[in-house]
C-alpha cells in the first residue's frame, strides 16, 4: 500500500486533500546556527516513522522542501536537515561545490551536524505525528554521503537510504559502528561515483558485516531522483522512471526495517 502511495505522489496524484505542514526548527551545533525544516501531512493523524533527509549539495531551499513533501505523504514525518548552517545558502553550483567541499574536509563536523538533526526530529515526538520508535534517514548526492556517515556513527536508526550519493569515507573502520540496514542506490552510468569507490564501499560494508544492499539502475546518471536536475550540471539529470523505481524500493526497504521494531 505504501508503495502505491509513493507511486501516486511521484505522478502528482493523491495530494488534493493533503494538509502539508512546514515548520522551521532552529538550534545550534558547536556554536553554529542551524535551521532545519520539519515536513508532514497534518490531515493524516496516524503516528508514523520519522526520517532525516539531507539535501543535495545545494543545501536548504524550496526545491528540497518540495521534494520532502512529496516523499513524506501520509507515510513519514521528515526533517530536512541543515548541515551547512544558516549562514550558508548556496545560490549556484560554485557556491554549492565550496560548501560541500568544506564539509568533506571537516567530516567530523558533518557527522556532528547530521546527528544533531536526528536529535531534533526525535525531540518532536509528541508535537508532530511521530510514532516515537521508528527512525530512518535518506539523502541525495552529497546528502547521500551525509546519510551514510550518520549510519557510520552508530546512530539509533533502523534504516538509511542513499540516492546517488558519494560512497567514500574518510575512515572505513567506522562502519563497524553501523546498527542500521543500509540501502545505496546508484545510477549505472553515474560518472561522479567511480567503480573503485563502489568496490571500496562494498568491501567496507562486507568487512563490517552490515545488512546492506547496493542497487545500480541502468541508463541513469547522477541526480536521477532530483526532479529539478535538468542537466545544468553535466552528468546530473533527473530520470522519472528510475526515480519512481527508487522511491518504491525506499518504501519497501523502510517497511522491512521498521517491521523489526
Amino acid at each position: 500500500m505504501k508503495t502505491m502511495i509513493a507511486l501516486g505522489l511521484c505522478l502528482g496524484l493523491g495530494s488534493v486533500h493533503a494538509a502539508m505542514v512546514t515548520k522551521n526548527i532552529d538550534y545550534a551545533v558547536a556554536g553554529k546556527a542551524m535551521q532545519s525544516v520539519l515536513v508532514y501531512d497534518d490531515a493524516a493523524k496516524t503516528p508514523r516513522p520519522g526520517l532525516v533527509m539531507t539535501p543535495d549539495w545545494m543545501g536548504m531551499n524550496a526545491n528540497q522542501i518540495a521534494l520532502a513533501k512529496q516523499i513524506a505523504g501520509k507515510d513519514y514525518v521528515i526533517l530536512v536537515a541543515d548541515v551547512y548552517g544558516t549562514a550558508v545558502r548556496p545560490k549556484n553550483a560554485d557556491d554549492a561545490g565550496a560548501a560541500a567541499k568544506n564539509m568533506y574536509v571537516n567530516r567530523a563536523d558533518l557527522r556532528a551536524r547530521i546527528n544533531a538533526a536526528l536529535e531534533q526530529i526525535k525531540a518532536q515526538a509528541g508535537k508532530a505525528p511521530l510514532d516515537g520508535k521508528h527512525w530512518g534517514a535518506i539523502g541525495f548526492c552529497f546528502g547521500g554521503a551525509t546519510t551514510l556517515d550518520l549510519a557510520r556513527t552508530g546512530a539509533d536508526v533502523q534504516g538509511v537510504v542513499s540516492f546517488h550519493g558519494n560512497l567514500a569515507t574518510d575512515d572505513p573502520a567506522l562502519a563497524k559502528n553501523i546498527k542500521s540496514k543500509v540501502l545505496a542506490m546508484n545510477g549505472g552510468d553515474d560518472k561522479f561515483v567511480p567503480e573503485e569507490q563502489i568496490v571500496a564501499f562494498q568491501k567496507e560494508m562486507r568487512d563490517a558485516n552490515v545488512d546492506w544492499q547496493f542497487l545500480s539502475f541502468g541508463g541513469a546518471v547522477h541526480c536521477f531522483a532530483i526532479p529539478t536536475a535538468k542537466g545544468e550540471v553535466p552528468g546530473c539529470q533527473y530520470n522519472e522512471r528510475t526515480a519512481r523505481r527508487a522511491l518504491a524500493l525506499m518504501h519497501s526497504f523502510f517497511d522491512e526495517a521498521f517491521a523489526a521494531k
